[in-house]
């Protein structure tokens, strides 16, 4: 496995109804700091890719989601993971952009930069729109059921989607992949 790529909100830090609109909103879910800590000493490449519309529905500036992501990025560093970068969608859904997942141009946009084989990498995230991002160029990928999974899980069981690899939250899903038995990678 060359690289995951991670959605942020929901999988490395709770999922909030009015979104993460400065840096004393965001709260690192339980085990992912040290998930990404795992990953990172195993030498694996880390990137993160989220959807933050929020920036051009004017609730925040590009430069507060920039100022988050560092932040963000400085934390998990301090405890010894890395994350090589962030890149996200300021676009609304109804834009139609080419980088708001399940659309791919951000992990097209990180590959091309970082000179990453996709096919030889794994997608992490809370929503069906991240895992149809990661499928699009051909990512191995895994929901979790964090932030929106729950929800998400049952939406894939009705459409009878079968074969989703499933974890309970970032750690085990790192596990899935780094473990002794691994199932994904």
């Amino acid at each position: 496995m060359q690289a995951v790529f991670l959605d942020r909100d929901g999988v490395i830090n709770q999922n909030r109804a009015d979104h993460v609109k400065c840096w004393a909103e965001f709260e690192f879910l339980p085990g992912a700091v040290e998930a990404i800590v795992r990953l990172s000493q195993s030498g694996i490449r880390i990137f993160v890719v989220t959807n933050q519309a929020i920036v051009n529905r004017g609730m925040v500036s590009p430069e507060t989601v920039d100022n988050i992501n560092r932040w963000m990025m400085r934390d998990i560093a301090a405890r010894g993971g890395r994350i090589e970068a962030v890149a996200y969608c300021p676009h609304r859904p109804e834009e139609r952009c080419y980088c708001r997942k399940p659309q791919p141009g951000l992990l097209l946009q990180l590959a091309g930069g970082h000179g990453v084989h996709l096919p030889h990498s794994v997608l992490i995230g809370d929503a069906l729109s991240d895992l149809q991002a990661g499928a699009a160029v051909g990512c191995r990928t895994v929901l979790v059921l964090t932030g929106r999974g729950p929800n998400q899980l049952a939406h894939a069981q009705a459409a009878r989607l079968d074969g989703l690899a499933v974890a309970p939250d970032l750690g085990a899903a790192v596990e899935m992949l780094l473990g002794p038995r691994a199932e994904v990678a």
